[in-house]
């Protein structure tokens, strides 16, 4: 006889079939979700993974070509032409505590903002040593930050390829190059203006807020005035109006924040300006610097032929990347939008270039802040295959590519071995140095070294002994014992009879970097007196 259910049981074990039975779908429901999710949120992890890894791979890329060509025998060749303009105010600063008023000898220097003396002086603090590689090395920073800038800011808007190509172009080409391992204000004006263009346009073109677009380039901007002057934004303001006209967005132009960041921009400079001005006379000051900008538009010391060479000279600052122009092609890009910001950067950087440099008393120098706008432009040409030559050779897209890396590949050879090499060959060449060799010779460190309204002398960054300016004769010290005169105070210095019995006698002539004489005296009994041989 076979055992019957009651139907309780029954109806209670039919229920717990169909509990198993949905239990076992929601758990395979619930596997494949999970699953599924586990695997979209590996795959968005990795995605991030692959993002973070490309950019360090384009940072460690760019902090490496950048060590490779601006370090190598950064401080092995003597300071030449205008950067003893930026060293010697910044040794003033730190002697004197006085970062207000610019100092070169003993006379305030008017001519140039103070951001650059600064950068020298916070180098030389922070370093702890005084040299060439330590006054030089704000330069080649600024020029790093661009091309960092390329590869982080403007990314999203160029593309991660044809940034790491601009960063590329702009730190290989001959003009930075140049500028990037010398103390001068250049590297440093163009660096800050590219700076802004590179910030205002990235976020331009990725739809960011306008306060976002338009503040952090008058922060650039602002410092650029404390660099040199207004003249970068004749570039700045190229690219922008541009790029608003061929977007067709002049709206853009009026929006408050535009306004408060021309307030930024001069609050940043007038944080210096307003004391320096009341810690100098005002007249003067305002004299010498109008006389900067309207000396150059008058012409004053105007060489016509030095004029007509502006153009192609401040062209060659871009060699070699400015070989690759003639075969751009912007129909070639894949994108409206590209093409549409191919042409708009052309404009906005050939205008300012050809304007500056027409201008009667410009240099070609002045043109420089159009290789940042170049070099996004190039950067896109490159990486989106927009470069076409006519014979049939060049056709292959295998070919511009390696003509790109062979530029690179100049770019670090120039660095890595040309200026090493140069260093070795004008090692005894160097007037600045054996001036200042024979001047240590002959004046121990210990005792102080008297210098009479020297002017700009880079000599005085490489003598040993401690340097005091002094505006005539008549106001040296009578303790003094060793003291340098321009040749037009030679006489003066000889006539002079305050030290009696003792007298001033010439002990050393020695070429300044311009080729005048300058005289070492010392204070010596009369019977020693013997004076050099014209």
């Amino acid at each position: 006889m076979g055992y019957q259910f009651p139907l309780r049981s029954a109806r209670g074990l039919g229920l717990q079939v169909t509990f198993a039975k949905h239990s076992r779908q929601a758990a395979v429901r619930f596997d494949l979700t999970f699953g599924a999710r586990l695997r979209i949120n590996r795959e968005q992890q990795l995605s991030i993974e692959a993002i973070v890894n490309s950019r360090l791979r384009a940072v460690a890329t760019v902090v490496l070509v950048w060590a490779v060509v601006y370090l190598p025998a950064l401080g092995s060749i003597a300071i030449k032409g205008e950067e003893g303009r930026r060293i010697l105010p910044a040794v003033r600063m730190l002697e004197t505590g006085n970062y207000t008023v610019p100092q070169v000898g003993s006379n305030p220097y008017y001519r140039k903002p103070p951001l650059v003396n600064w950068l020298v002086a916070a180098s030389f603090k922070f370093l702890g040593v005084r040299n060439e590689w330590t006054a030089r090395l704000p330069s080649a920073l600024s020029v790093l930050a661009v091309a960092i800038a390329f590869i982080t800011v403007a990314r999203a808007s160029l593309g991660a390829r044809e940034s790491l190509i601009a960063a590329m172009i702009w730190l290989t080409n001959i003009g930075i190059i140049e500028k990037g391992r010398l103390i001068e204000i250049e590297a440093l004006y163009v660096s800050l203006c590219g700076l802004a263009i590179i910030f205002w346009l990235s976020f331009f073109l990725q739809k960011q807020s306008p306060w976002l677009t338009w503040i952090p380039a008058f922060v650039f901007l602002g410092l650029g005035l404390l660099a040199k002057g207004p003249t970068h934004l004749f570039f700045f303001y190229g690219v922008v109006l541009a790029v608003l006209a061929y977007w067709k967005d002049w709206r853009f132009l009026v929006h408050p924040a535009h306004f408060v960041g021309l307030a930024v921009m001069i609050g940043i400079a007038a944080a210096w300006a307003i004391p320096f001005v009341h810690s100098t006379t005002s007249q003067v000051v305002i004299d010498k610097w109008s006389g900067q900008y309207t000396g150059r538009l008058k012409g004053v010391d105007f060489k016509f032929f030095d004029w007509i060479q502006n153009v192609p000279r401040g062209l060659i600052y871009f060699l070699p990347w400015l070989l690759l122009f003639p075969f751009a092609r912007f129909a070639k890009l894949q994108q409206q939008s590209e093409q549409r910001l191919a042409r708009a950067l052309s404009w906005g950087s050939a205008v300012p270039f050809l304007t500056i440099n027409l201008v009667p008393g410009a240099l070609p120098r002045y043109s420089m802040p159009a290789i940042v706008p170049a070099s996004w432009l190039l950067g896109m040409i490159c990486a989106g295959n927009a470069l076409q030559c006519p014979t049939r050779w060049m056709k292959n897209e295998r070919v511009w590519a390696k003509i790109v890396a062979a530029f690179v590949g100049l770019g670090l050879v120039i660095g890595a071995i040309g200026y090493p090499v140069t260093a070795i060959v004008l090692r005894n060449r160097q007037q600045v140095k054996s001036a200042a060799a024979e001047i240590n010779a002959l004046v121990s460190p210990n005792e102080t070294l008297y210098a009479v309204n020297p002017d700009y002398q880079p000599v005085f960054f490489y003598v040993k002994a401690p340097v005091q300016y002094v505006s005539d004769v008549e106001n040296l010290p009578g303790s003094v014992r060793y003291f340098l005169v321009r040749h037009n105070n030679e006489a003066k210095a000889l006539a002079a009879q305050k030290w009696a019995p003792l007298r001033p006698r010439p002990i050393a002539r020695v070429r300044d970097y311009s080729k005048r004489e300058m005289i070492l005296f010392e204070v010596a009994p009369a019977n020693e007196i013997d004076r050099l041989p014209d």
